[in-house]
């Protein structure tokens, strides 16, 4: 057995060393105390969170297939004026997916099958 490790039984303090505050990187640190209004304080953990139900009644959930990044598309349309309120992926993404899926159609080195149904 190793003599590194060792095992106390709980309610004996451990000793501690002392830690060392002062630093080259802590004397030449950027001093951080903002004003009032620019402060940033904790939210009360006590709150509920706000569920909006005018929200929930005005959306339609649907699912569309983007061929030009080969992957499928979850949309929440606000249904008043058919806007996307929020999608997976993003637009980011999807423009990312097709650009590499334009890449590996463009390959004219490599041989692929034809992307058919072969079950019977």
């Amino acid at each position: 057995m190793s003599t590194d490790f060792s095992i106390r039984p709980v309610g004996i303090p451990v000793a501690t060393l002392p830690i060392a505050t002062s630093s080259a990187a802590a004397n030449d640190a950027v001093q951080t105390d903002l004003p009032a209004r620019q402060t940033v304080g904790a939210s009360d953990a006590g709150a509920a969170a706000r569920y909006d139900l005018q929200y929930s009644q005005n959306v339609s959930h649907q699912v569309v297939f983007d061929q030009a990044a080969a992957s499928f598309v979850f949309q929440v349309v606000n249904e008043k004026n058919d806007q996307v309120v929020e999608q997976f992926p993003d637009e980011a993404m999807l423009r990312r997916r097709a650009y590499f899926h334009a890449l590996d159609l463009s390959k004219a080195d490599a041989e692929r099958p034809l992307s058919t149904d072969r079950s019977a």
